[in-house]
């Protein structure tokens, strides 16, 4: 589901076509709701796993995108934030909203480029959601609001996933570190392969930590804007290791 006010429609329209074409099904009505509104709004909630949050000044004055919103919080939904106003800086309740989420800036980077990490938020999500159906209006209710129900496409994936990290394409680096949760860190390291995070393991390893927090939150900072996540490298360091010991034992077990 998608939330936003109708003066980011122009932008919002063109998120709405590249979900299409990435696979994604999607039910979307630009114009005003008619009819029963909240329960519209409820159900259309109550049917989505996932509510995108188009975040501007004008979102944040708008009492039914507060409903929504605040809605789907109470609801428990997986909620992604996106930023489509220049210089805008969420507040008020809608601050409370998104807490400490990580959100995607339409403004500060090429479109293309946002929508690739939009996709990457989804995608968590997509991995363990259903398809979502369509929303059904009540009868006498004409639903024309600004929301988006929307269904993941279908993951490929290969039934054998090479366990050997070295022989990992940027692809699977980036479905392990989803799956892991570790959603900074697929944006940060969107340009590894397997190889890549090896060595990477290993210089943290090898280097004073103090160090490495240096150049990782330089990196961080110029990369995608944001301070580097302690609790996120502790559990990159705590899984690459497991790995350094499971590459141990297969070349082991060759000898």
């Amino acid at each position: 589901m998608i939330s936003y006010s109708h003066k980011e429609k122009a932008l919002c329209k063109q998120i709405y076509d590249e979900l299409i074409k990435a696979g994604y099904r999607v039910w979307i009505d630009f114009d005003q709701m008619h009819g029963n509104v909240m329960d519209a709004m409820a159900q259309a909630i109550e049917q989505s796993n996932t509510v995108i949050i188009c975040m501007s000044e004008q979102y944040r004055k708008s009492n039914y995108c507060r409903a929504e919103a605040q809605y789907a919080f109470q609801r428990e939904r997986k909620i992604v934030p996106i930023l489509l106003q220049k210089q805008y800086k969420p507040d008020g309740w809608l601050l409370f909203i998104i807490g400490q989420l990580l959100y995607v800036d339409f403004n500060k980077y090429e479109f293309p480029r946002a929508m690739q990490m939009l996709h990457k938020e989804l995608k968590v999500e997509s991995v363990v959601e259903t398809h979502t159906a369509p929303v059904r209006p009540k009868e006498n209710t004409v639903v024309a609001h600004s929301t988006a129900y929307i269904s993941p496409p279908e993951i490929l994936r290969s039934s054998i996933v090479s366990e050997n990290i070295l022989e990992w394409t940027q692809s699977r680096v980036q479905d392990w570190l989803l799956g892991h949760n570790l959603r900074q860190l697929s944006r940060l390291f969107t340009d590894c392969d397997g190889r890549s995070l090896m060595y990477l393991s290993k210089y943290i390893n090898n280097c004073e930590s103090q160090q490495v927090l240096k150049v990782l939150e330089a990196d961080s900072l110029r990369r995608i804007n944001e301070s580097i996540s302690l609790i996120e490298l502790s559990c990159f360091h705590s899984l690459m290791h497991e790995h350094k010991k499971r590459l141990q034992s297969m070349y082991s077990s060759n000898t």
